[in-house]
């Protein structure tokens, strides 16, 4: 199955993935650069500026490694300072991650305190670009 739309995504998923991705997206829309995009990528939504941010991937869509949740993995969690050890490291070296098993359990406090460090991160890179 291939996904195009966030409408197409909200369909296949149960309730509590939906209502936790819609939260999470509302969160990381609100925190991140105006030049920042949202596209479904992987058939699940996905945040990128000069590079990719962060990444939203509930249980339900295959490839996610999870088996149950939302997943808000963070592309460069690996160079995040993540002063609150809010993100797991997991096997993967460079993607940190949360998984959210309802929507009580986001911290949007911390979640926009990482978005801030991984947009000055994501900045950073645009300037080496036009070099």
């Amino acid at each position: 199955m291939k996904i195009q739309s966030l409408l197409q995504l909200f369909e296949v998923l149960p309730e509590e993935e939906r209502i936790i991705t819609d939260v999470l997206r509302q969160i990381i829309s609100e925190g991140l650069p105006l030049y920042c995009r949202e596209k479904i990528s992987y058939n699940v939504p996905f945040f990128y500026g000069n590079k990719g941010i962060c990444i939203i991937w509930p249980a339900s869509i295959p490839r996610g490694g999870i088996k149950q949740g939302v997943l808000l993995g963070f592309w460069y969690g690996n160079r995040l300072k993540d002063e609150d050890n809010y993100l797991s490291h997991g096997s993967n070296k460079q993607i940190f991650y949360r998984i959210f098993m309802q929507a009580e359990d986001i911290d949007e406090a911390a979640i926009v305190k990482l978005l801030k460090e991984a947009s000055k991160l994501d900045a950073s890179w645009r300037k080496q670009y036009k070099k």
